[in-house]
């Protein structure tokens, strides 16, 4: 099949079939089959986490030590093919991971599904160490280099070169949504966040009604203000700058912003949760027994214990998969830009980002959330918990800012700004670090012509996220990370023997330091 046809053909049925039925029919992937307490999704992205973690005896545990050593340099080679070194791939990686997940995603697995969430949020970040690994360093195996002797990897290459031109129609299937995925999850999800957050900075100082702040009617379901609209073009800006430059200069600013960013943000909820030390344990037991026991009686809800479990796992699991890409196949594009002659040793340095996402990153989260009792002011609490609390709903970055501003008063009144920074600098990492994921995916489809017209359009999607409606960019962003999965996970599954005799290939020699 001609990739660009094929290409050509999937997007035009996909346009049609949202023209037909709607946002809600690609959204259905997280609910399928309807019939079923547990949807393929989850027994898809778990299933096969599982899988490879026995199949390979747990290698997110026996090679966690050698991944930190790979990422630290030891073992650099300049002269070896590839873009990046171990360390700019992985923080690329972690800056498309590390994002608005970790804030905005984590306080809307809380809103719907409970501090419950969060632990299956760790048990997707468990097993997915395990997909990490192998999604790429599969991706490493099978890149390929471009005219210009860039590196062009990922799922699209893993399944063409990997599994053989017959199946070369589920890699065009990967490479459409992982282009729709990154307008949507890596770009627009992004850039209304940070234009939220600094909408609502700006209110806070102007108010409602200045001119500035006050929305616009444009119809009857949208509205829009000037401080929307001036965010999305400063957002659109930043990121063009560096995005028009290639993976090499994502690679040099990501390597600086995301420890940047991570730390900034680590060192601010730490605290929170050293003032609160006491209440630590109580949310970790929170965290487990809501994880297997949520209350189901309170406030009218509807179906019996083993549904509302479902539902504070399926939060999970998607802001989970939101949270460190796991099994979805978008880092892989980043890993395989590593200099390396070793697919197994930037697939060692790939397990470790759920690790620093997902156990670290979004547990601070959660618990700061939890120890703050900002918790409360979410949909799981009022209607399972205490129907008469009568405290504003919210959701996304504006519930953790909150938990923020509560945790940090003992020290300054300020602690939401923090928030602020935190998703002005993890948006735009994650857009940057996006763009690239789409560029790759629009080279293997197109060719390296259509490269400069994705972009435009990318940066032009970027301005448009910033004034958007945030639910229907949700819920075409999750559809598109559900749909590039599967082809993925099929890839890593058929892969396995290979992937296998690979890693006891690897660890079977001397390695030996660069110098």
């Amino acid at each position: 099949m001609n990739k660009k046809t094929g290409g050509l053909v999937f997007f035009g049925i996909i346009g049609l079939t949202l023209y037909a039925f709607g946002v809600s029919f690609f959204e259905a992937i997280w609910s399928f089959p309807s019939f079923s307490l547990v949807p393929l999704m989850v027994v898809a992205l778990l299933g096969t986490g599982i899988f490879i973690t026995f199949y390979l005896g747990f290698p997110q545990i026996r090679y966690f030590k050698h991944g930190l050593k790979v990422t630290r340099g030891v073992y650099d080679d300049p002269n070896e093919a590839g873009d990046l070194n171990h360390f700019q791939a992985l923080t690329t990686a972690l800056s498309a991971t590390v994002g608005i997940g970790n804030i905005a995603g984590v306080a809307t697995a809380l809103y719907y599904g409970g501090p419950g969430a969060l632990f299956w949020m760790w048990i997707t970040a468990f097993f997915g160490s395990a997909l990490k690994y192998a999604e790429c360093t599969l991706a490493v195996e099978y890149r390929d280099f471009d005219s210009k002797g860039m590196t062009a990897g990922g799922p699209m290459y893993t399944i063409d070169k990997g599994l053989g031109k017959k199946w070369r129609w589920l890699a065009i299937v990967f490479a459409c949504f992982a282009v729709i995925c990154s307008f949507a999850t890596g770009n627009a999800i992004q850039s209304f966040t940070l234009s939220d957050q600094l909408y609502s900075e700006m209110t806070q100082m102007l108010g409602n009604d200045h001119f500035l702040t006050v929305k616009h009617v444009i119809t009857d379901s949208y509205n829009v203000s000037i401080q929307q609209i001036i965010n999305g073009i400063l957002i659109a800006g930043i990121a063009g700058l560096v995005i028009i430059g290639g993976i090499k200069r994502i690679g040099n600013v990501t390597s600086y912003l995301a420890p940047i960013m991570a730390a900034i943000y680590f060192l601010a909820a730490v605290l929170i949760l050293l003032f609160n030390l006491n209440d630590v344990p109580s949310s970790f037991a929170k965290i487990i027994s809501m994880a297997f026991n949520p209350p189901a009686a309170v406030g009218g809800v509807a179906g019996g214990t083993l549904l509302v479990i479902m539902n504070t796992m399926l939060w999970g699991v998607k802001r989970g998969l939101y949270s460190n890409e796991a099994g979805q196949g978008s880092a892989p594009i980043a890993h395989s830009t590593a200099k390396t002659e070793y697919p197994v040793r930037e697939g060692v340095v790939a397990l470790l980002e759920p690790f620093i996402d997902t156990i670290i990153i979004c547990t601070l989260t959660g618990l700061t959330i939890i120890v703050t009792g900002a918790w409360q002011h979410t949909e799981f609490y009022t209607t399972r918990i205490d129907p008469s609390f009568a405290g504003e709903m919210l959701n996304g970055s504006l519930l953790t800012s909150l938990a923020f501003k509560e945790g940090l008063s003992w020290i300054f009144p300020y602690g939401d700004k923090i928030i602020t920074l935190g998703v002005l600098l993890f948006a735009i990492s994650t857009v940057i670090s996006w763009s690239f994921y789409g560029d790759r995916a629009t080279e293997y489809l197109f060719g390296e012509t259509a490269i400069p017209v994705y972009r435009s359009f990318y940066i032009l999607f970027v301005f448009i996220g910033a004034i958007a409606s945030l639910e229907a960019i949700w819920a075409f962003g999750d559809a598109a990370l559900g749909f590039m999965t599967f082809p993925n996970l099929i890839s890593i599954i058929l892969l396995s023997g290979g992937l296998k005799k690979m890693t006891n290939s690897y660890f079977e020699l001397e390695h030996k330091t660069f110098k």
